[in-house]
């Protein structure tokens, strides 16, 4: 005891006070976290993060890539997301398919959910085309009689008439005999007016009626005809007149010119009602019904907006370019409209569950098929063309009472995870708390923000639209059926998917890497320069979740690679761009023609390789540079490559589900 005393005396001296203290504190404040605070039952931090709340954290993985394995939380060397914690613990008693997090790890992961609702969405169907003639507005002026053309009135095409406007003075013997009988038989009917026999004067006017008639029929009209009977004589010229008012479209003869019967002189177009002929792809004709509005835009008219209907769509599919021709008829009163104008159009439809167009302005009404804007509330005949109305659920409309019960379940676009042919969705399981079961479920067509559900999920279940790769992640990582994994089974060893897709991505474009450089032409370049601008268009919609916009400058890329002029290229060089160019036009039209996102990127990736086998083998001139780019986790951790004009990932396979994800491989070496 005594020399414990001795012991602390000396410790406690000026010199070694300070410093013991320090020690002493630094202790026990160490103790104090260790042990948990006061208690000695507080939580570690990043304890409670763990999928079951309650086990310790045992490693820190990446939701994208749950390959990745490290002791200490941070950021995924790949693809640069924050780490999220995995537990030790098991699943209790959750089933093969189903994830139970906390409520900590579901805030950790940022899980959000929507209810699978019964409710009518739209969907935009974008199309082009341009403007043309109104074919049952066109009037062709031709000669009704035989002779020589003295005059025509209007000599160039272009010009406006008016109806009834004199267009053509054609002199014609044929019609002095035809008037001599006109003459003889007014005279011959004003002889025997006085007559006491009626079946003489009957007999007298129904001849003279009968001369007329074969003068109408000869072009005279009606005035022309009582002249001639008030002057007495006959004329040996013909003065022909417009039928309509218009825009003299052609000119097909000249002046002194003798002509036969039928002659075609003139055509005249009346523009003050024009057609729109569009083009639809077939991935899109489940949206488009016959009466449909339709608004589009000008390149001449920027801002302006035009209605029409659609009064035809061509039951014949165009094997080349995959599309279907849909007319629409425009009003066109001002003349704005121009044949031969470049439109957008847009038509707007909500589709119910058995595929029929809801259109509250149709149901149950009454439509005339040859005149959409015809509509009645009854049966009847067409006001223009007589012909009997057809009820709207005949054209492909929902019925007035189906319109409620035929409404689609519909889930948003951002819950379903597709790939393939398979769509995987999170539905968070009634009555019990933070339990998440994958489930495949059978999808319709994309509407908007919204899919149409066709099977595999029941109005008011709750689905998780926020978080879902990272659940999928999870059960990849517990070795259970997910969306890479339909049937489970033991998950890669950490790098191995990585490494092993990137090989084999590089395998399949080995032979495109090595491929020789090619001479080519300047107007050729910039041509190939163009259309990697268009390319870098699609990429950039992709990898933000626009597929209609990748669509529309999907076949900007086709006219674009279309006008391209391949007799600038000769030998071998002309032979290799053949090939590319029909890989080029393939990959292109089917992202034009996709249904969804998932198809279009399924395209964009062909589409990237016979682009890059193009620029490494003719380059091209400009200042934009072109970077390659891979992902590993690209279609089934198979991976794949695209092109960007900048540095930085921005992925268009899994847009911003992986926008990172993914890493900088080359950067192309352009010939000037």
């Amino acid at each position: 005891m005594e020399n414990l005393k001795n012991i602390i005396n000396k410790l406690w001296q000026p010199e070694l006070r300070w410093p013991l203290i320090a020690v002493v504190a630094a202790a026990f404040a160490l103790g104090y976290f260790l042990g948990g605070g006061p208690s000695g039952s507080g939580a570690h931090p990043h304890e409670s993060a763990a999928a079951q709340g309650t086990a310790r954290v045992q490693a820190w993985t990446c939701s994208m890539h749950p390959q990745i394995r490290q002791p200490n939380p941070g950021q995924c060397p790949i693809c640069g997301m924050d780490l999220i914690p995995v537990s030790s613990a098991g699943d209790g008693e959750t089933g093969p398919r189903e994830l139970k997090l906390s409520e900590t790890a579901r805030k950790l992961a940022d899980i959000q959910t929507a209810p699978v609702e019964r409710k009518y969405v739209s969907a935009e169907v974008r199309m082009s085309g341009k403007v043309e003639y109104d074919e049952t507005r066109l009037a062709y002026i031709s000669a009704w009689v035989p002779g020589r053309i003295d005059r025509l009135y209007v000599d160039f095409t272009g010009t406006s008439v008016r109806k009834g406007d004199h267009l053509v003075y054609l002199y014609s013997p044929e019609l002095v005999s035809a008037q001599q009988e006109l003459l003889q038989a007014a005279q011959t009917a004003e002889t025997v007016a006085a007559s006491g026999n009626p079946e003489i004067r009957n007999t007298a006017r129904r001849t003279l009626e009968a001369v007329r008639e074969k003068l109408r029929l000869l072009g005279l009209t009606e005035a022309q005809i009582q002249e001639i009977e008030r002057q007495g004589k006959a004329s040996d010229h013909l003065t022909i007149y417009s039928p309509i008012s218009g825009v003299v479209i052609q000119r097909n003869a000249q002046e002194g010119m003798y002509v036969e019967t039928g002659t075609p002189i003139y055509t005249i177009a009346d523009l003050s009602n024009v057609w729109v002929k569009l083009d639809a792809y077939e991935s899109d004709l489940e949206w488009i019904r016959y009466g449909q509005e339709v608004e589009f835009t000008t390149e001449a008219f920027p801002g302006e907006t035009f209605p029409g209907k659609i009064v035809f769509i061509d039951p014949v599919l165009n094997p080349t370019t995959r599309t279907v021709k849909v007319r629409v008829n425009v009003p066109n009163p001002d003349g704005k409209l121009k044949p031969e104008m470049f439109v957008r159009a847009a038509v707007r439809s909500k589709l119910s569950v058995s595929g029929r167009v809801m259109d509250p302005a149709l149901a149950g009404k009454w439509v005339c098929p040859m005149h959409p804007e015809i509509v009645k509330t009854h049966a009847g005949d067409c006001d223009i063309c007589g012909m009997d109305l057809v009820r709207a659920e005949s054209l492909g409309y929902v019925s007035a009472a189906a319109i409620q019960k035929d409404a689609p379940l519909v889930i948003p676009a951002s819950a379903p995870l597709i790939t393939g042919r398979r769509a995987v969705v999170y539905v968070a399981k009634p009555g019990a708390e933070g339990v998440f079961e994958g489930r495949e479920v059978a999808l319709g067509p994309r509407a908007g923000d919204y899919y149409i559900v066709r099977e595999g999920l029941r109005e008011g279940e709750e689905v998780v639209t926020h978080g879902n790769f990272k659940l999928d992640s999870d059960l990849q990582i517990r070795a259970k059926p997910s969306m890479m994994s339909p049937e489970g089974g033991e998950p890669l060893p950490a790098g191995h998917q990585h490494d092993a897709a990137k090989e084999k991505g590089a395998q399949s474009s080995a032979s495109q890497t090595r491929q020789e450089a090619i001479d080519a032409p300047a107007a050729f370049k910039s041509a190939l320069e163009s259309l990697t601008a268009t390319y870098f268009n699609i990429q950039q919609a992709l990898s933000r979740d626009k597929p209609d916009e990748a669509k529309r400058q999907a076949r900007d890329f086709q006219t674009r690679l279309q006008k391209i002029d391949m007799s600038l290229l000769k030998g071998r060089a002309h032979e290799a761009w053949m090939e590319m160019s029909a890989k080029l036009k393939d990959s292109s039209g089917r992202i034009a023609g996709a249904q969804n996102a998932e198809q279009a990127r399924a395209a964009f990736e062909p589409l990237s390789e016979a682009l890059y086998a193009a620029l490494k083998q003719f380059g091209a001139g400009g200042a934009q540079p072109v970077y390659r780019y891979f992902c590993p986790m690209a279609f089934n951790n198979k991976g794949a490559y695209w092109l960007q004009n900048k540095q930085g990932v921005e992925n268009p396979y899994f847009g911003a589900a992986m926008f990172r994800c993914g890493e900088e491989v080359e950067k192309l070496e352009r010939k000037q």
